[in-house]
């Protein structure tokens, strides 16, 4: 599903013009990212969806190319961990 189609789908079962749809999704995509970029909180929506940036140590790693060791920095990455209504929808029930 695109974008498009999802602020659609939105738009049809709140009953809103795509127009509005299209600006709420925005800003959910917005406070997401913003919430994550500070890395203090999670966004969860019970049963459906969780949120949270998670560290990642350093590491070494390995150029596919050269087969040469490389060293790959810390950072930060984003952890996105699926709730029991989305899993059960995804098995079908």
């Amino acid at each position: 599903m695109t974008r498009s189609e999802l602020v659609a789908a939105l738009a049809e079962r709140a009953g809103v013009p795509q127009k509005d749809a299209d600006a709420v999704l925005a800003a959910f995509a917005e406070t997401v990212g913003d919430v994550v970029a500070k890395g203090d909180e999670k966004v969860i929506i019970p049963g459906f969806v969780t949120f949270e940036r998670t560290h990642r140590a350093a590491r070494g790693g390995r150029n596919p190319a050269t087969g040469e060791t490389v060293r790959i920095p810390a950072g930060y990455s984003v952890k996105v961990a699926a709730g029991s209504k989305l899993k059960d929808a995804a098995k079908g029930k």
